[in-house]
């Protein structure tokens, strides 16, 4: 060997560019180029500056938790506490001494006060997360608390007031709870006031490129790793999982990856098992772009339901009029 030629590639300008791009797509911690997504963002700064009860809805791991820390983060309580408590995690007869405490005596183990979850988010903001598991009992204090901004700690006969906002979440369908006498009309429409519904991750498969850009970054920084992304049919194998257990799932995934991963780039051998076709011949071969995976994965799709549009759309996670456009977009006949 006479010599030789090594390429320097800067890639300052191509991470600055990544993270501009994902500014525009993203609020807070929040990453999504879908559209329901982005009429989200587009009305959060209006949310947040209101005092208005408010409640979130989606299904587990589409990110209602970071929806509702992004609502008080950019509120004007932004300088309070934040509360965060799981009532679906908490048995009925904690449910009330966690969320309006108690004083010395009020039972057999209380030896002395202890403030409840409403009380340490005064000047602040509260999230009762999963609220459609609470009881009856706790429901008809809540309604009072939100009606008239006080409670009474357990074993207390002394009023306390609470200023703390309050932003309700579930994954539960509270109208059919409320039809069935399972969860309180009255207390319902109260926590109504301005909803926030959060679609799942398979109806905006076009937000996981995006979103495993945000991750990669993410751990890139807590491990120390210089990961730069993931191989095609590793992306691939991503966009044709139905993802049961949305974004909190598809961070998972990547973490996963990142711990076997040994060099720069994500396989398709790192990803967990479960998320690996058993037909590879389904994944994109080298040199597809995402646009042709999701035109010959729509392909694929249409044949296996003899081309019936309704049954495709169903199994893609997708609404029917987005599939014909996707269909006119890509060009694809019977």
């Amino acid at each position: 060997m006479i010599g030789g030629v090594e390429t320097f590639r800067d890639l300052t300008v191509v991470n600055r560019l990544r993270r501009e791009l994902l500014k525009q797509h993203s609020f807070e911690d929040i990453v999504s180029k879908n559209g329901k997504m982005l009429r989200v963002f587009s009305v959060l700064p209006q949310i947040a500056a209101s005092n208005s009860t408010i409640l979130i809805q989606g299904a587990s791991g589409t990110g209602k938790e970071l929806i509702a820390r992004a609502i008080h983060n950019n509120s004007p309580k932004k300088n309070g506490p934040f509360i965060a408590v799981n009532c679906g995690a908490l048995p009925e007869t904690l449910c009330e001494s966690e969320l309006f405490g108690y004083v010395a005596g009020a039972f057999t183990d209380a030896k002395k006060d202890k403030p409840g979850r409403f009380a340490l988010a005064q000047n602040g903001t509260i999230l009762l997360d999963e609220i459609g598991d609470i009881s009856p009992a706790v429901q008809v204090r809540l309604l009072r608390v939100l009606e008239e901004k006080m409670f009474e700690p357990l074993g207390s006969t002394k009023t306390v007031e609470t200023n703390a906002r309050v932003i309700a979440a579930t994954h539960r369908n509270l109208e059919e709870l409320t039809r069935e006498g399972r969860f309180r009309q009255d207390l319902y429409y109260r926590i109504n006031v301005i909803r926030v519904h959060l679609p799942e991750l398979r109806e905006r498969k076009e937000d996981i490129p995006i979103l495993v850009d945000h991750f990669i970054e993410r751990f890139n920084q807590l491990n120390g790793k210089k990961i730069l992304g993931l191989s095609q049919e590793a992306m691939a194998a991503l966009m044709l999982y139905d993802w049961p257990g949305n974004i909190r799932e598809l961070e998972n995934a990547i973490e996963h990856a990142f711990v076997l991963s040994l060099g720069d780039m994500i396989l398709l051998q790192h990803l967990p098992e479960e998320l690996i076709p058993q037909n590879h011949s389904i994944l994109a071969p080298t040199g597809l772009t995402l646009q042709e995976i999701e035109k010959r994965t729509i392909e694929q799709t249409l044949q296996r339901n003899q081309w019936k549009k309704m049954a495709t759309a169903r199994e893609l996670g997708i609404d029917k009029n987005t599939l014909r456009r996707k269909i006119r977009r890509h060009g694809i006949m019977e």
